[in-house]
């Protein structure tokens, strides 16, 4: 599929992203596709291959103040909101902010932790703000999660509850570098580490005016049409138990208009839609258990609505 250039600061930002993460140029767009879009991204795969290393590589590039929350099973949810303690000079409880309190959140391996504690993030995922004894603190903005998960067949891991999955916008697999993608990473780290010669290419003014570009990113009537015909064949696919929200469909269409910005279009088209739906919808779906007998993943299925659903043609 052919797409127009990078918008060019976007562009700048990959650029200095692929500094660091070398062969995975999809992950880094899609995870600047949730960024403009205010949404966040679930990146699931095995250890080792650079999930960390492209938050922070992001995180540097946009000069955000970026914290790391470490989920293991002993966390607690004030361990990430932070709490109340009381000041005794001034005679009143004083809140002391968690690590939740940045612009760049990494929640590494979110799935080591107790679903009681995974829960804590939903409030700010979603309404962007946390609860500390019946008192409601905003975040900073922009507020961007991007949790790693390993694969639920590792030993001591929590599956993530559909609720919380379905606040992240995109989920995204790294996967394995090729041959020469993996000799570059050697060469490179041979002598330097890389991320430390990150600097910041893009200024948070900079990155919010992009996200308010992306909300004036024109989405047709028709194509509109094509995002809810999608979402409304996941609900009667045989092979679906519990099809895509509305929520899903409000993520889609966020999800299109800030990849169409990323390719420096003021306008979605179709193939924006299709290109983000592969990372938009299958998580947000629950197979029926014939389909996973028959070895079908959320992904196959996704994939199969995507090519038998009409594209809306200009006329």
């Amino acid at each position: 599929m052919k797409y127009e250039p990078f918008h060019p600061l976007i562009a700048t930002m990959i650029e200095n992203i692929e500094k660091v993460i070398i062969g995975k140029r999809e992950v880094t767009t899609l995870s600047i596709v949730a960024l403009l879009a205010g949404g966040h991204v679930l990146l699931e795969d095995v250890p080792g291959v650079g999930k960390t290393m492209l938050v922070r590589a992001l995180a540097k590039s946009v000069n955000a103040q970026f914290k790391r929350i470490q989920f293991t099973p002993d966390l607690l949810p004030s361990d990430i909101t932070g709490v109340s303690v009381y000041n005794p000079k001034q005679m009143h409880f004083e809140y002391k902010p968690g690590p939740i309190m940045g612009n760049v959140i990494l929640a590494d391996e979110i799935n080591r932790t107790s679903p009681k504690t995974q829960a804590a993030l939903l409030e700010a995922m979603e309404e962007g703000g946390v609860t500390v004894d019946g008192i409601t603190y905003p975040l900073p903005q922009p507020f961007f999660v991007m949790a790693t998960q390993n694969p639920i067949e590792y030993e001591g891991t929590y599956p993530l509850p559909e609720a919380q999955l379905d606040r992240f916008l995109l989920k995204v697999n790294m996967g394995y570098p090729s041959m020469t993608e993996e000799i570059e990473i050697l060469n490179r780290t041979e002598k330097t580490t890389p991320i430390d010669q990150i600097q910041p290419v893009v200024t948070i003014e900079q990155l919010r005016s992009l996200q308010q570009q992306v909300k004036k990113v024109y989405v047709d009537e028709h194509v509109k049409r094509y995002i809810v015909d999608l979402v409304q064949r996941s609900r009667s696919h045989p092979a679906i138990y519990l099809g895509v929200s509305p929520r899903g469909s409000v993520a889609l269409m966020k999800a299109a208009q800030a990849h169409a910005l990323v390719y420096g279009r003021d306008f979605v088209i179709p193939d924006d839609v299709q290109r983000v739906a592969s990372f938009a919808l299958p998580h947000r779906i629950i197979l029926k258990p014939e389909a996973k007998f028959d070895g079908l993943s959320a992904e196959d299925v996704i994939a199969r609505i995507i090519t038998q659903t009409p594209v809306p043609i200009r006329r």
